[in-house]
Order: structure tokens, then sequence, then C-alpha cells
């Protein structure tokens, strides 16, 4: 079957229809609530910073604070760096916060804002020690998506804190976009290693954490950024994200910089990624994997074995993030699925070579992959190709209403149902529950359309 890169040139529309991507700085907005003791702020319009509480409010149930330095007319003509100024003094002033890191938008991007003498000139204008650790990063929304804003900050936290201090049997882990519970998971497991890890971000507790007494404008957690100045003595750099360019890459900074080795994967999804993951912890830690994960693994390719007859041939279509793409194609490859779209809204250039090397080829030549579009391309590629199954996020529901096929959500962002922050999808047990919950999506679907319904199987 065809495979496409760019579908936009065959249609007759200019404009982007439901995108199958966010902007750029609220990804980069994530990254800072994953930073202890920081304070995200958006170089922009009040508009930005609204939007972008909105969506992260909605998916992770929490309350997020995101300064913004609100440009009006006057400052999009003659530029905003009084505004930013003003908004760096509130902001130390009401928050005290350890770091301040500054994203810029499309309006302060169109100008051409110099973001980065501005800053200079406000630490020359205070003395030693007055002002907390300041912060810039580029993100443009007319370029990119939320992946490339959140690489872009994990890149540039990693820049401004990493130094190289001796050697220490440290991990640094950049995970990617993943749920809250995925990064409690994580940490778990190198703690059962006798590893140390410093996950970059962590907003496992900023994100997700108990109930409150009182509102806390910096809730406790996120990276430390006193670990992360350690950054460059690690003994590994481990990364979720094959599709990142080196030159995008926190984990090919450390090791072009420090010599830090790095190890990129795909995200552990499925027993073959997962055995790659837990392969990898082995050899950094120089011992067996613990026998509980063994355990895992055995439970769930029992699972596989008992619902084989509910997956085997289903037709799928997967959508997102581009390294969850190839994640779940695997993993639908793996379980006996059939992939038969693969879109996101991502640009990287590397979606379907990615596929193609995970892929077995009777299987890749089932799929159609779709980059850098909306979901009105999506649609027009679904038509005749009768998926069984959509998986994605909540932004594709009217599209699975729509065709009438069941949507199994994930990832980012998940607005209609609770505890979209906190679903486990890595490892063993990550990808146990995503097939037990696929499995019963299926079996949902089929019991509503039979004529007489049946309650077992």
């Amino acid at each position: 079957m065809k495979t496409l890169d760019t579908p936009r040139p065959d249609h007759a529309y200019a404009a982007t229809q439901n995108p199958c991507k966010l902007c750029s700085p609220l990804g980069a907005s994530l990254v800072f609530r994953g930073l202890e003791g920081t304070v995200g702020l958006l170089h922009g319009s009040q508009g930005c910073a609204t939007y972008i509480r909105r969506y992260l409010i909605s998916h992770f149930k929490e309350p997020v604070d995101i300064a913004s330095s609100n440009f009006s007319e006057e400052t999009a003509v003659f530029g905003g760096g009084a505004n930013l100024q003003s908004a760096l003094d509130n902001l130390i002033r009401q928050y005290h916060p350890q770091m301040i890191a500054v994203a810029t938008t499309c309006l302060s991007e169109t100008i051409g804002e110099d973001v980065k003498k501005i800053l200079q000139e406000y630490q020359s204008a205070h003395g030693p020690g007055e002002l907390p650790r300041l912060l810039q990063v580029s993100t443009p929304s007319y370029q990119g998506t939320h992946m490339d804003g959140f690489h872009a900050a994990v890149l540039a936290v990693t820049r401004e804190l990493a130094r190289k201090v001796g050697t220490q049997k440290i991990v640094s882990v950049f995970p990617g976009l993943v749920s809250t519970e995925d990064l409690r998971y994580l940490k778990r497991v190198l703690r059962d290693f006798g590893l140390k890890a410093v996950l970059v971000p962590d907003y496992s507790e900023t994100l997700d954490g108990p109930l409150w007494e009182g509102y806390q404008t910096l809730p406790p957690g996120g990276t430390p950024l006193a670990e992360m100045m350690e950054m460059g003595s690690h003994a590994a750099a481990l990364e979720f994200a094959t599709t990142l360019s080196p030159e995008h890459s926190a984990a090919a900074y450390l090791e072009k910089t420090f010599d830090v080795p790095q190890i990129r994967l795909d995200l552990p999804v499925g027993v073959k990624a997962s055995d790659r993951f837990f392969k990898n912890l082995a050899l950094i830690a120089g011992q067996a994997i613990p026998p509980v994960y063994a355990a895992a693994r055995g439970r769930l390719l029992d699972a596989y074995a008992d619902a084989h007859k509910h997956v085997f041939g289903v037709r799928v279509a997967i959508y997102g993030e581009e390294d969850w793409v190839i994640a779940l194609a695997g993993f639908a490859a793996e379980i006996g699925m059939q992939p038969v779209l693969c879109a996101s809204g991502g640009r990287s250039g590397q979606l379907r070579e990615r596929l193609q090397e995970r892929l077995d080829a009777p299987v890749m030549a089932g799929v159609r992959v779709l980059a850098g579009v909306d979901f009105a391309d999506i649609e027009t590629a679904l038509e005749g190709m009768q998926p069984e199954l959509l998986v994605g996020n909540s932004k594709g529901y009217a599209l699975a209403r729509k065709l009438k096929i069941p949507l199994a959500r994930f990832g980012f962002p998940i607005h209609d149902r609770i505890g979209g922050q906190r679903l486990l999808h890595l490892g063993y047990e990550g990808t146990q529950r995503l097939f037990d919950q696929w499995v019963n999506i299926l079996i949902e679907s089929r019991q509503e359309q039979s004529p007489v319904g049946y309650a077992y199987m």
C-alpha cells in the first residue's frame, strides 16, 4: 500500500482542520512543571498561557500556573522587553522560585524579540545572588509541535545545568511525554536495579500529587536542579526518542560534551521493546534482571495466549506523537493486529523509516503512513480501510464517533475521561494494561453490535 509523508498537496483545502498536534510552548510548559522550584513564563499574549493552562489542567486535573508577559497591541509593535522584566519582578516577589523558564510564543518570535539580551540586561541590573536562575527556550507556535517544544526545553535545561563532577553510578533518563504513572514506574524499575535515576522532566508529583490542604504556588516535587547539575558525570543517558535528531537530543548533548554514554530506545511498550529496555538496564547495572520483572513478562505472554483470538487480524489505526505511534504500532503487530494507518502531526521525516525498522515487511506493506497531518487528512485516509479500532488521544473522539469505531484512549490530551494522566503504558506491566484495555474495548464493541448479545466467552 502507498505510504504518504505529506498529503496536504493532494487536498483542495489549505487550512488545518483539528490538528493532530498541539503548540510548541505547551510542550515546554509541561517540562518546566517537572523541574523543582521552577515557574514557566510565556513571552507573548495572555491567550497563549490561558490556552495551555486549559489543556494541562483538563488532562492532569491539577492547578497549573503559567505566567505571561501579556503582550498588547503596543508591545506587539515596539517590543515586550519592559513587560518581560515586569513579569520577572512579579514572579520573583510572589513565587520565590529557584528558576524562571521563559518560552517564546508566536508573537514574540514574529517580531524578532531578543529574549536572551533582555534577560542579560535584567541580570546586569541586579547584584550577585539576588535572582533565581533564568532559562530561555525558543518555541514559536507556528513551527513544530508540542513535542518539539518539549524536547527543546529538555535540551535547554540540560545545557544550562549539566556539569561534570567526577563519575557516578547514576542514569540520566529522558522519557519524553509519558504519564505520571509511567514516570513513577521508571523510577521504581531503576531502583530495583540498584541505580539512581534523574528523570528530566519529572512531573509525577507536581501534576499528580496528593490532596492539598491549601493552595501551593510551587508544588513539591520535580527534578531537583542540584541533581541535574551532576548529569555530566552520570554513567549513562537513556532517552526514549528514536525520531529525535542528534542536534535536538539531550542525551546526544551529554555524550558529545561530557562523554556520557548515550542509549536511545523505543518507548518500552510490548515484549520486544521492554526486553531491550531491561537488557540495557542490566548491562548498566552489571546485574541480572530482577525476578519480579521476569514474572511480569511471563504473565504478559500468558495473557497474549489467552486473548489471541480476540485481537488476531484486527485492523487498527493509530495517531499521536511520532515516537508513541511507532511504539504502539510495534505492540499491535506483536499481538497479531494489522496497523492500517499510522499518523502524526509531527514532521521529523523519520516516521516511516522507523516503522519499517520495527515492522515485518508483510505487516508494513499494509500500513499507510501520514506525517504532518490533521484529522481531516486522517478521516480521508481511513475511507475504505475499515479499521476496527482507533488508538489515540481525545482529539480523535469526534472522528471515532462519526465513523462508529471504538477509541482506545492513550497519551495526551485525554479530556473526556478520568485518570488519563496516570495510565501506565511502559514495561511489561504497562503493556499488560494496554493489552487488557484494547481487548476489552474490542469485546465490548462486538457485544454491542451483536443482535442477541452474549455474556460469556
